[in-house]
């Protein structure tokens, strides 16, 4: 649910729509070339995967066997509990936003109640009036916390990527540095800088271009023990005209604290921007681009990975205490003695991806549910930007389940008619998905797989998402 650095693997396709531009096209592939080396000797192995539905194993197996007091139809996934934390939420707790403009405004709304913390990781914050609008509910909020009146702890943290942050002259550093003079006890701002980004290569990609090499990607917004998942930025088309998924989980402190305890964790290995904006490294902390790569990568996955392997650790207990305790407590008498939540019904598990850490958690996961999926599964997939990976096309092609995967078009694409090489994206995508649907005919599972472009005037596609469901066909009546 929550990935931290993304990189894009399309330059090579990008090059042949660039005609008349050879010293952008010789930079842009170079780059290529160092960063995908690994991704080709992937590709040399990829035809394999086409047995993998046969060739692969079963899921991993629990580590305690399946548990009959669980609500049913958790054993399927219960697997997923040896490589992240399981929460059990009530149904009840779950809303799924529908626009931009619920968004926007739920945030608002949250902000302004929130008495302990503010918790925001996003790509970038905006600069516009609307984003604006946002961070003068952050200040507002602390101004009442300080209030005799009403006092409380209120504390901010926010996490943004440090390359995509710090774009042109007023940019979401600026946007923040008055909270931060302001109240400087009471606000973090982290900025991930990817150790990718080092050395000659940083000094010569441009901005933008050095957007390219790695990304803090994490989209999470926390206000006390509530939390919205999402894909979308802090950003105005992302709270007006952008269509992005928006999950949020109610009342919800174990999963609130798991991504605030996450969020921390990666600030702890990001740079801090300063009241001066200036940044500086956490005390004793490796320095991103300028230490020692392996050394920083390594210390940055020490952190994460402890607070997963301690979230997974009490959750575990947790879901001991309830299900296989001596004196199961029913669920009467557990609202008698003042907890008053309804019993699960939803069981999320957070998903991690930080490959320059060697954490890959969603990759292994997407790809056994990917490979799981039996016949008769319909599975649904959405994306802004279609750009599988390679071992995820042969997954696809190479299964039984239907799949039927909704895509932006090129006139939704957020990068549709930009000025100069961000304006080649929408081709290059299309280019992908052609090729990807070529494939699929060649084969002749037009009807097994099918593609959909997401169309409306005016807006833009940003939705991402995996879906999966058995499907049976009603019997005659």
């Amino acid at each position: 649910m929550a990935a931290a650095v993304a990189r894009p693997v399309f330059w090579r396709r990008l090059l042949g729509l660039l005609p008349g531009r050879p010293g952008l096209a010789a930079l842009l592939g170079r780059l290529s070339d160092r960063l995908g080396r690994n991704r080709d000797r992937r590709r040399r192995r990829s035809p394999w995967l086409l047995l993998a539905p046969l060739l692969s194993p079963t899921v991993p197996l629990a580590t305690s066997p399946p548990c009959c007091l669980c609500p049913e139809g958790v054993h399927r996934f219960q697997w997923i509990r040896n490589l992240v934390p399981e929460f059990g939420v009530s149904s009840s707790h779950v809303r799924v936003l529908s626009s931009p403009a619920e968004f926007f405004e739920l945030m608002k709304g949250q902000i302004k109640a929130a008495r302990r913390r503010v918790v925001m990781a996003s790509l970038y914050l905006g600069t516009g009036p609307l984003e604006q609008e946002l961070v003068d509910c952050l200040e507002s909020a602390l101004e009442r916390s300080l209030q005799a009146e009403s006092p409380s702890d209120l504390r901010v943290s926010v996490l943004l990527d440090f390359t995509r942050g710090s774009r042109g002259r007023k940019n979401s550093r600026t946007m923040l540095l008055p909270l931060l003079q302001r109240f400087p006890e009471r606000v973090r701002v982290s900025l991930f800088h990817t150790p990718s980004l080092r050395g000659l290569l940083r000094l010569l990609a441009p901005e933008r271009l050095n957007e390219t090499i790695g990304l803090q990607h994490i989209k999470v917004y926390l206000f006390d023990g509530s939390v919205v998942l999402s894909g979308a930025n802090l950003s105005d088309s992302y709270f007006t005209n952008r269509q992005d998924r928006y999950v949020l989980l109610q009342d919800c402190p174990e999963v609130a604290d798991f991504f605030a305890e996450l969020v921390e964790a990666v600030g702890d290995v990001s740079l801090q921007l300063q009241a001066d904006d200036t940044v500086q490294v956490v005390e004793g902390m490796v320095h991103p681009y300028k230490g020692d790569r392996a050394a920083y990568c390594k210390a940055a996955n020490a952190r994460v990975m402890g607070v997963i392997e301690s979230a997974r650790t009490r959750q575990q207990r947790l879901h001991a205490q309830t299900f296989h305790g001596d004196a199961l407590v029913p669920q009467e008498d557990a609202a008698a003695a003042g907890d008053r939540r309804p019993a699960p019904d939803t069981w999320i598990y957070p998903l991690i991806q930080m490959k320059p850490f060697e954490i890959q958690i969603d990759e292994v996961v997407t790809e056994t549910l990917l490979t799981e999926a039996e016949r008769g599964a319909r599975v649904f997939l959405t994306t802004g930007y279609f750009n599988l990976t390679r071992a995820y096309m042969d997954l696809v092609l190479g299964a039984r389940a239907e799949y039927r995967i909704l895509l932006a078009s090129p006139e939704v694409n957020g990068f549709f008619g930009a000025r100069g090489v961000a304006g080649a994206i929408p081709a290059a995508y299309v280019h992908i998905e052609r090729q990807f649907y070529q494939a699929v005919c060649s084969l002749g599972q037009q009807e097994r797989v099918r593609l959909q472009e997401y169309r409306r005037r005016g807006w833009t596609f940003h939705a991402k998402g995996q879906c999966t469901g058995t499907w049976r066909p009603r019997s005659p009546s």
